[in-house]
């Protein structure tokens, strides 16, 4: 499977000695993580300040929080698969408050098998993530591009008199003939 053939990074965010063992063993055996390990909330935010990560397990209730709101806020903000165990008699309650933030959600304890799942869950999840951040980018050079040429155009109109589909076919004329990108030649007509 090729997506066993990644790495991910891991943020396990929890306060329980036995948990982290039995976690970081599981992790282990899958063989395709760089994990780190903060036991409360404050620490994860430092940690948080420093890198990104990939995917963030967070074993709540904390000691200095119980976990929600770092759970929605890395799951909104970033490109982070959030995993978040809570107890089972708040797990409906909870439920209804991060899953409207894509923050996956599963009950104490959870087997081996169901937290193995989870991480399979968290790993599409990723690469989901991953492919909607490179669309995005690649939307926002196109954007880019589209304005450079548009002030392009602005200065052969203005300082040539050309009408815009003038400047335009013009444009599109250099590229072709030169067998470079508009955005090249629109960087050239801007900077002389």
């Amino acid at each position: 499977m090729e997506l066993k053939q990644r790495r991910y990074s891991v943020l396990i965010v929890s306060a329980q000695p036995k948990f982290n063992e039995s976690l970081t063993s599981l992790i282990a055996d899958r063989g395709c993580y760089d994990c780190d390990l903060e036991t409360g909330v404050g620490s994860a935010k430092r940690r948080l300040s420093d890198r990104e990560y990939d995917i963030m397990l967070i074993n709540a209730p904390l000691p200095d929080d119980n976990g929600v709101r770092l759970a929605i806020d890395r799951s909104s903000g970033s490109r982070c698969a959030v995993l978040l165990l809570v107890r089972s008699e708040y797990y409906a309650e909870i439920l209804d408050q991060v899953s409207p933030h894509g923050v996956y959600i599963l009950p104490k304890p959870p087997s081996r098998q169901l937290v193995s799942l989870a991480l399979d869950w968290l790993e599409s999840t990723c690469e989901r993530l991953k492919r909607l951040e490179k669309r995005s980018v690649s939307l926002e050079d196109k954007m880019a591009e589209i304005r450079l040429v548009n002030r392009a155009k602005w200065v052969l109109i203005t300082s040539q008199g050309m009408t815009e589909e003038q400047a335009h076919k013009h444009i599109e004329r250099l590229a072709m003939d030169r067998c470079v990108t508009k955005r090249v030649i629109a960087e050239e007509i801007i900077g002389s």
